[in-house]
């Protein structure tokens, strides 16, 4: 018997943005505003061009999406996994993590109509999209409880 596999694609990044405000880390979360997924609440995210590398393509689309270009940003070791039903492909996106001043303004593009810093706990209510949750507690327990490893820093 033949077996079938179902392939995985990575074609796209994430980026969980984490400000301190007052001694607590604040969660970017983001409001989508077009036509796929309108009104998610998510964090930042979209592909990686031709020739780019995926943490070539989180510092691009931070800014391209909050205006944030001043940021240090590290690897997660966690992925955001779809399975997409049409096309049956698994979509896999290594998920960031960056850090930014507690001054940090954000400004957003067409792409997105809110943007809320939360809580963990608040962010972790308001993502829509199944799966967001667990990369959030896995940020906070790794990113925000415990000291960040070095050799997950992405030297830009």
């Amino acid at each position: 018997m033949e077996v079938s596999t179902v392939p995985i694609r990575c074609t796209g990044i994430a980026v969980v943005l984490l400000k301190k405000v007052q001694n607590q880390y604040r969660v970017l979360l983001v409001k989508r505003a077009g036509v796929v997924l309108k009104d998610v609440w998510c964090y930042i995210g979209g592909g990686i061009e031709n020739g780019e590398r995926a943490w070539e393509a989180a510092y691009r689309e931070v800014e391209e999406e909050t205006g944030i270009s001043k940021l240090s940003l590290y690897s997660s070791n966690a992925f955001d996994k779809i399975y997409s039903i049409g096309e049956n492909f698994i979509y896999l996106a290594p998920v960031f993590v960056g850090y930014v001043s507690e001054d940090q303004e954000v400004t957003l593009n067409e792409e997105h109509s809110d943007y809320k810093w939360l809580s963990f706990e608040e962010a972790i209510d308001t993502v829509s999209l199944p799966g967001n949750e667990e990369v959030l507690s896995f940020i906070e327990k790794h990113f925000v409880k415990r000291e960040v490893p070095d050799y997950l820093r992405v030297e830009n």
